[in-house]
Protein backbone atom coordinates (compact mmCIF):
# COMPACT_ATOMS: atom_id res chain seq x y z
CA UNK A 1 0.00 0.00 0.00
CA UNK A 2 0.82 3.59 -0.47
CA UNK A 3 2.47 4.45 2.82
CA UNK A 4 0.37 2.05 5.08
CA UNK A 5 0.98 2.44 8.79
CA UNK A 6 1.15 0.05 11.02
CA UNK A 7 -1.67 -2.21 12.10
CA UNK A 8 -3.50 -0.87 15.24
CA UNK A 9 -5.60 -4.24 16.23
CA UNK A 10 -8.72 -4.27 13.86
CA UNK A 11 -8.68 -0.81 13.08
CA UNK A 12 -6.26 1.02 10.84
CA UNK A 13 -6.14 4.87 10.98
CA UNK A 14 -4.54 6.82 8.61
CA UNK A 15 -1.43 7.35 8.14
CA UNK A 16 -0.07 10.08 10.97
CA UNK A 17 3.13 10.96 8.83
CA UNK A 18 0.65 12.81 6.44
CA UNK A 19 0.92 15.52 8.96
CA UNK A 20 3.49 16.88 9.64
CA UNK A 21 3.95 17.60 13.40
CA UNK A 22 6.42 18.37 16.17
CA UNK A 23 7.02 17.44 19.82
CA UNK A 24 7.16 20.58 21.21
CA UNK A 25 6.29 19.98 25.29
CA UNK A 26 10.00 19.05 25.99
CA UNK A 27 10.94 21.96 23.58
CA UNK A 28 13.10 25.54 25.48
CA UNK A 29 10.60 28.96 24.76
CA UNK A 30 13.28 29.97 22.74
CA UNK A 31 14.25 27.06 20.66
CA UNK A 32 13.10 27.03 17.14
CA UNK A 33 13.17 25.05 14.21
CA UNK A 34 16.18 25.70 11.32
CA UNK A 35 15.12 26.37 8.07
CA UNK A 36 17.72 23.79 6.85
CA UNK A 37 17.09 20.72 4.02
CA UNK A 38 16.07 18.86 6.76
CA UNK A 39 12.66 21.19 7.07
CA UNK A 40 12.14 20.94 3.75
CA UNK A 41 12.32 16.71 3.78
CA UNK A 42 9.64 16.84 6.55
CA UNK A 43 7.37 19.19 4.23
CA UNK A 44 8.14 16.98 1.04
CA UNK A 45 6.87 13.56 3.67
CA UNK A 46 4.03 15.11 4.26
CA UNK A 47 3.25 15.85 0.80
CA UNK A 48 4.71 12.80 -0.66
CA UNK A 49 1.53 11.63 -2.37
CA UNK A 50 1.27 14.78 -4.03
CA UNK A 51 4.94 14.78 -4.97
CA UNK A 52 5.19 11.50 -6.17
CA UNK A 53 2.19 11.31 -8.35
CA UNK A 54 3.15 14.34 -9.90
CA UNK A 55 6.85 14.04 -10.54
CA UNK A 56 5.85 10.49 -12.03
CA UNK A 57 2.68 11.29 -14.11
CA UNK A 58 5.21 13.81 -16.16
CA UNK A 59 7.17 10.77 -16.82
CA UNK A 60 4.81 8.34 -17.82
CA UNK A 61 2.82 10.99 -20.04
CA UNK A 62 5.94 12.09 -21.75
CA UNK A 63 6.80 8.62 -22.86
CA UNK A 64 3.59 7.70 -23.87
CA UNK A 65 2.17 10.01 -25.33
CA UNK A 66 2.51 9.09 -29.22
CA UNK A 67 1.07 5.95 -28.67
CA UNK A 68 -2.12 7.57 -27.11
CA UNK A 69 -2.44 9.74 -30.32
CA UNK A 70 -2.61 6.47 -32.42
CA UNK A 71 -4.96 5.03 -30.34
CA UNK A 72 -7.38 7.84 -30.87
CA UNK A 73 -6.50 8.55 -34.51
CA UNK A 74 -7.65 4.45 -34.93
CA UNK A 75 -10.63 4.82 -33.25
CA UNK A 76 -11.97 8.39 -34.41
CA UNK A 77 -11.30 7.42 -38.14
CA UNK A 78 -10.86 4.13 -40.63
CA UNK A 79 -7.30 3.01 -41.58
CA UNK A 80 -5.97 -0.46 -42.42
CA UNK A 81 -3.71 -1.22 -39.19
CA UNK A 82 -1.55 0.61 -36.92
CA UNK A 83 0.92 0.73 -39.57
CA UNK A 84 -0.89 2.37 -41.72
CA UNK A 85 -1.95 5.13 -39.48
CA UNK A 86 1.56 5.51 -38.14
CA UNK A 87 2.67 6.15 -42.00
CA UNK A 88 -0.35 8.59 -42.73
CA UNK A 89 0.62 10.56 -40.00
CA UNK A 90 4.17 10.78 -40.67
CA UNK A 91 3.23 11.46 -43.93
CA UNK A 92 0.47 14.30 -43.40
CA UNK A 93 2.25 15.94 -40.53
CA UNK A 94 5.41 15.09 -39.74
CA UNK A 95 7.00 13.75 -36.31
CA UNK A 96 5.40 16.85 -34.56
CA UNK A 97 2.15 14.96 -35.24
CA UNK A 98 2.21 12.07 -33.01
CA UNK A 99 2.78 14.18 -30.38
CA UNK A 100 0.42 17.18 -31.49
CA UNK A 101 -1.76 18.07 -28.27
CA UNK A 102 0.56 16.71 -25.37
CA UNK A 103 0.51 20.07 -23.80
CA UNK A 104 -3.16 19.29 -22.08
CA UNK A 105 -2.66 15.80 -21.39
CA UNK A 106 0.81 17.08 -19.63
CA UNK A 107 -1.47 19.14 -17.38
CA UNK A 108 -4.48 17.57 -17.06
CA UNK A 109 -3.25 14.05 -16.49
CA UNK A 110 -0.89 15.27 -13.64
CA UNK A 111 -3.79 16.94 -12.10
CA UNK A 112 -6.17 14.21 -12.68
CA UNK A 113 -3.78 11.90 -11.14
CA UNK A 114 -2.82 13.37 -8.17
CA UNK A 115 -6.53 13.93 -7.37
CA UNK A 116 -7.66 10.86 -8.32
CA UNK A 117 -4.95 9.17 -6.01
CA UNK A 118 -5.58 11.89 -3.67
CA UNK A 119 -9.62 10.65 -3.28
CA UNK A 120 -8.51 7.29 -3.52
CA UNK A 121 -6.43 7.27 -0.49
CA UNK A 122 -9.62 8.95 1.73
CA UNK A 123 -11.65 6.70 0.15
CA UNK A 124 -10.30 3.33 0.68
CA UNK A 125 -9.92 4.71 4.42
CA UNK A 126 -13.73 5.52 4.74
CA UNK A 127 -14.88 2.63 3.06
CA UNK A 128 -12.70 -0.16 5.03
CA UNK A 129 -13.64 1.26 8.28
CA UNK A 130 -17.35 0.86 7.21
CA UNK A 131 -16.66 -2.67 6.06
CA UNK A 132 -15.02 -3.19 9.64
CA UNK A 133 -18.17 -1.63 11.59
CA UNK A 134 -20.76 -3.87 9.14
CA UNK A 135 -19.04 -7.11 9.12
CA UNK A 136 -17.57 -6.82 12.45
CA UNK A 137 -14.58 -8.11 11.49
CA UNK A 138 -10.82 -6.79 11.17
CA UNK A 139 -11.17 -3.94 8.57
CA UNK A 140 -9.57 -4.65 4.75
CA UNK A 141 -6.92 -2.62 4.84
CA UNK A 142 -5.67 -4.52 8.21
CA UNK A 143 -6.41 -7.80 6.35
CA UNK A 144 -4.25 -6.24 3.54
CA UNK A 145 -1.40 -5.47 5.56
CA UNK A 146 -1.20 -9.13 7.33
CA UNK A 147 1.97 -11.09 6.17
CA UNK A 148 0.65 -14.02 3.83
CA UNK A 149 -3.14 -12.64 3.75
CA UNK A 150 -4.99 -13.12 0.44
CA UNK A 151 -7.59 -11.05 -1.16
CA UNK A 152 -11.16 -11.42 -0.39
CA UNK A 153 -14.27 -9.93 -1.07
CA UNK A 154 -14.14 -7.04 1.65
CA UNK A 155 -10.77 -5.83 0.01
CA UNK A 156 -11.66 -6.13 -3.53
CA UNK A 157 -14.55 -4.43 -2.42
CA UNK A 158 -12.69 -1.66 -0.48
CA UNK A 159 -10.82 -1.34 -3.93
CA UNK A 160 -13.12 -1.05 -6.44
CA UNK A 161 -15.49 1.36 -4.14
CA UNK A 162 -12.43 3.45 -3.78
CA UNK A 163 -11.37 3.43 -6.92
CA UNK A 164 -14.94 3.71 -8.92
CA UNK A 165 -15.10 7.13 -6.41
CA UNK A 166 -12.35 8.33 -7.25
CA UNK A 167 -13.00 8.13 -11.35
CA UNK A 168 -16.44 9.45 -10.93
CA UNK A 169 -14.31 12.46 -9.22
CA UNK A 170 -11.91 13.23 -11.64
CA UNK A 171 -14.26 13.24 -14.86
CA UNK A 172 -15.64 16.57 -14.20
CA UNK A 173 -11.61 18.15 -13.84
CA UNK A 174 -10.62 15.31 -16.92
CA UNK A 175 -13.38 16.23 -19.70
CA UNK A 176 -12.60 18.98 -20.93
CA UNK A 177 -8.89 18.65 -21.46
CA UNK A 178 -9.60 15.19 -23.10
CA UNK A 179 -11.58 16.79 -25.35
CA UNK A 180 -9.26 19.41 -26.45
CA UNK A 181 -6.63 16.38 -26.33
CA UNK A 182 -8.78 14.83 -29.12
CA UNK A 183 -9.17 17.56 -31.52
CA UNK A 184 -5.69 18.59 -31.52
CA UNK A 185 -4.87 14.72 -32.12
CA UNK A 186 -7.25 14.73 -34.81
CA UNK A 187 -7.35 18.19 -36.49
CA UNK A 188 -5.72 16.99 -39.62
CA UNK A 189 -8.11 14.18 -40.00
CA UNK A 190 -11.17 16.27 -39.82
CA UNK A 191 -9.75 19.03 -41.83
CA UNK A 192 -9.69 16.64 -44.72
CA UNK A 193 -12.50 14.75 -44.47
CA UNK A 194 -14.48 14.31 -46.96
CA UNK A 195 -16.91 12.03 -45.85
CA UNK A 196 -18.22 13.34 -43.27
CA UNK A 197 -22.29 13.31 -43.51
CA UNK A 198 -22.50 16.19 -41.39
CA UNK A 199 -21.16 18.68 -44.66
CA UNK A 200 -19.82 21.01 -41.91
CA UNK A 201 -17.09 21.60 -43.47
CA UNK A 202 -16.41 25.36 -41.97
CA UNK A 203 -16.09 24.10 -38.38
CA UNK A 204 -13.79 20.97 -39.13
CA UNK A 205 -11.39 23.26 -40.21
CA UNK A 206 -11.40 25.77 -37.77
CA UNK A 207 -9.88 22.85 -35.32
CA UNK A 208 -6.92 22.60 -37.23
CA UNK A 209 -3.63 22.67 -35.98
CA UNK A 210 -4.88 24.42 -32.97
CA UNK A 211 -3.46 24.93 -29.51
CA UNK A 212 -4.97 23.96 -26.69
CA UNK A 213 -5.95 27.02 -25.16
CA UNK A 214 -6.93 27.93 -29.24
CA UNK A 215 -9.09 24.83 -29.17
CA UNK A 216 -11.13 25.65 -25.56
CA UNK A 217 -12.35 28.81 -27.34
CA UNK A 218 -13.27 27.42 -30.85
CA UNK A 219 -15.51 24.62 -29.00
CA UNK A 220 -16.92 27.55 -27.11
CA UNK A 221 -17.72 29.60 -29.85
CA UNK A 222 -19.22 26.54 -31.81
CA UNK A 223 -20.99 24.27 -29.39
CA UNK A 224 -21.10 26.81 -26.26
CA UNK A 225 -19.78 26.42 -22.55
CA UNK A 226 -20.96 23.26 -22.27
CA UNK A 227 -19.39 22.23 -25.11
CA UNK A 228 -16.17 21.58 -23.06
CA UNK A 229 -18.36 18.64 -21.51
CA UNK A 230 -19.20 17.14 -25.05
CA UNK A 231 -19.34 13.28 -24.29
CA UNK A 232 -19.36 13.69 -20.40
CA UNK A 233 -21.88 10.71 -19.55
CA UNK A 234 -19.38 8.23 -21.88
CA UNK A 235 -16.11 9.78 -20.17
CA UNK A 236 -18.46 9.04 -16.53
CA UNK A 237 -19.24 5.85 -17.40
CA UNK A 238 -16.01 4.96 -18.50
CA UNK A 239 -13.66 6.34 -15.64
CA UNK A 240 -15.96 5.24 -12.93
CA UNK A 241 -15.90 1.37 -14.18
CA UNK A 242 -12.15 1.39 -15.54
CA UNK A 243 -10.86 3.52 -12.32
CA UNK A 244 -12.20 0.88 -10.35
CA UNK A 245 -10.72 -2.08 -12.06
CA UNK A 246 -7.76 -0.10 -12.00
CA UNK A 247 -7.07 0.23 -8.28
CA UNK A 248 -8.97 -3.41 -7.84
CA UNK A 249 -6.72 -4.98 -10.17
CA UNK A 250 -3.31 -2.99 -8.84
CA UNK A 251 -3.95 -4.18 -5.03
CA UNK A 252 -4.89 -7.23 -5.16
CA UNK A 253 -1.87 -8.44 -7.73
CA UNK A 254 0.08 -6.57 -5.09
CA UNK A 255 -0.74 -8.23 -2.16
CA UNK A 256 -0.87 -11.69 -4.26
CA UNK A 257 3.00 -11.31 -5.35
CA UNK A 258 4.20 -10.55 -2.05
CA UNK A 259 2.33 -13.15 -0.23
CA UNK A 260 3.62 -15.45 -3.11
CA UNK A 261 7.30 -14.44 -2.75
CA UNK A 262 6.87 -14.52 1.39
CA UNK A 263 7.76 -10.50 1.52
CA UNK A 264 6.38 -8.75 4.34
CA UNK A 265 5.88 -5.63 1.82
CA UNK A 266 3.91 -5.37 -1.03
CA UNK A 267 6.04 -2.57 -2.77
CA UNK A 268 9.08 -4.39 -3.90
CA UNK A 269 10.24 -3.55 -7.35
CA UNK A 270 9.15 -6.62 -9.20
CA UNK A 271 5.38 -6.91 -7.47
CA UNK A 272 5.12 -3.08 -8.40
CA UNK A 273 5.71 -3.27 -11.96
CA UNK A 274 3.92 -6.63 -12.69
CA UNK A 275 0.56 -5.43 -10.96
CA UNK A 276 1.10 -1.55 -12.66
CA UNK A 277 1.28 -3.20 -16.02
CA UNK A 278 -1.64 -5.91 -15.70
CA UNK A 279 -4.04 -2.68 -13.87
CA UNK A 280 -3.61 -1.04 -17.05
CA UNK A 281 -3.99 -3.82 -19.74
CA UNK A 282 -7.69 -4.82 -17.88
CA UNK A 283 -8.89 -1.43 -17.15
CA UNK A 284 -8.56 -0.40 -20.55
CA UNK A 285 -9.97 -4.25 -22.02
CA UNK A 286 -13.00 -3.47 -19.40
CA UNK A 287 -13.95 -0.07 -20.96
CA UNK A 288 -12.66 0.21 -24.09
CA UNK A 289 -15.52 -0.18 -26.54
CA UNK A 290 -17.40 3.01 -24.45
CA UNK A 291 -14.15 4.80 -24.80
CA UNK A 292 -14.51 4.22 -28.76
CA UNK A 293 -18.07 5.00 -28.46
CA UNK A 294 -17.08 8.33 -26.52
CA UNK A 295 -14.00 9.64 -28.96
CA UNK A 296 -16.58 8.98 -32.37
CA UNK A 297 -19.21 11.25 -30.18
CA UNK A 298 -16.90 13.87 -29.43
CA UNK A 299 -16.00 13.83 -32.71
CA UNK A 300 -19.12 14.28 -34.15
CA UNK A 301 -19.66 17.24 -31.30
CA UNK A 302 -16.61 18.63 -32.65
CA UNK A 303 -17.79 18.49 -37.06
CA UNK A 304 -21.21 20.15 -35.81
CA UNK A 305 -22.21 23.83 -34.54
CA UNK A 306 -24.32 24.53 -31.60
CA UNK A 307 -27.37 23.69 -31.67
CA UNK A 308 -26.85 21.05 -33.87
CA UNK A 309 -27.61 17.25 -33.14
CA UNK A 310 -24.50 15.19 -32.70
CA UNK A 311 -25.05 11.54 -33.61
CA UNK A 312 -24.45 9.23 -30.55
CA UNK A 313 -22.66 6.01 -31.54
CA UNK A 314 -23.67 2.45 -29.74
CA UNK A 315 -21.55 0.97 -27.05
CA UNK A 316 -21.05 -1.98 -28.39
CA UNK A 317 -18.85 -5.05 -26.44
CA UNK A 318 -19.12 -7.66 -29.18
CA UNK A 319 -18.68 -5.68 -32.11
CA UNK A 320 -14.87 -5.71 -33.81
CA UNK A 321 -14.97 -2.15 -35.09
CA UNK A 322 -15.41 -1.05 -31.08
CA UNK A 323 -12.06 -2.88 -30.77
CA UNK A 324 -9.70 -0.15 -33.23
CA UNK A 325 -6.59 0.53 -31.49
CA UNK A 326 -7.08 -2.31 -28.84
CA UNK A 327 -3.07 -3.45 -28.89
CA UNK A 328 -2.16 0.24 -29.11
CA UNK A 329 -3.80 1.21 -26.43
CA UNK A 330 -3.12 -1.91 -24.27
CA UNK A 331 0.36 -1.49 -24.70
CA UNK A 332 0.46 2.31 -24.19
CA UNK A 333 -1.63 1.60 -20.74
CA UNK A 334 0.93 -1.24 -19.86
CA UNK A 335 4.03 1.07 -20.42
CA UNK A 336 2.39 4.18 -18.84
CA UNK A 337 1.85 2.59 -15.79
CA UNK A 338 4.73 -0.17 -15.30
CA UNK A 339 6.17 3.28 -15.72
CA UNK A 340 4.28 5.28 -13.21
CA UNK A 341 4.14 2.98 -10.58
CA UNK A 342 7.56 1.89 -10.08
CA UNK A 343 8.32 5.74 -10.05
CA UNK A 344 5.36 6.21 -7.74
CA UNK A 345 6.63 3.47 -5.37
CA UNK A 346 10.78 4.60 -5.76
CA UNK A 347 10.15 8.33 -5.02
CA UNK A 348 7.41 7.58 -1.87
CA UNK A 349 10.25 4.96 -0.44
CA UNK A 350 12.68 7.97 -0.93
CA UNK A 351 11.00 10.47 0.84
CA UNK A 352 9.57 8.34 3.56
CA UNK A 353 13.26 7.80 4.01
CA UNK A 354 13.88 11.02 4.83
CA UNK A 355 15.12 11.79 8.19
CA UNK A 356 12.77 14.38 10.30
CA UNK A 357 13.83 17.73 11.23
CA UNK A 358 16.12 18.38 14.17
CA UNK A 359 15.35 21.54 16.46
CA UNK A 360 17.93 23.75 17.02
CA UNK A 361 17.96 25.15 20.68
CA UNK A 362 18.82 28.91 20.80
CA UNK A 363 18.06 29.33 24.22
CA UNK A 364 20.74 31.84 25.86
CA UNK A 365 22.23 30.75 29.31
Amino acid sequence: MWGMPELQGRRIKEDASSTPSFDTRNRPKNSRMSSTPEERKHWAKAYRTVIAATSSSVLATVGSYPLDSIKTRLQAYQFKGTIDCVQQTLKQEGVVGFWRGALAPLFSVTVVRVVSFSVYQKAKYKYSAAIGQATGGDEPLVTVNKPGSYPSLATVACFGAAGATAGAAITTIACPFELTKLSAQISVLMASDTKDPTGEERVRRSYEQKGTFKTAKNIIKHRGITGLYSGFHLHLLRDTIGTSVYFMTYESVKQLLATYQGSSSPTAPGPVAFAGGLCGLLSWLSVYPIDTAKSQYQRNCLSTGKGKHADVPKVEFFEKKMYRGLGVSMARSCIVNVIFFSSFEYIKKKINALEDPVPIDTTVD
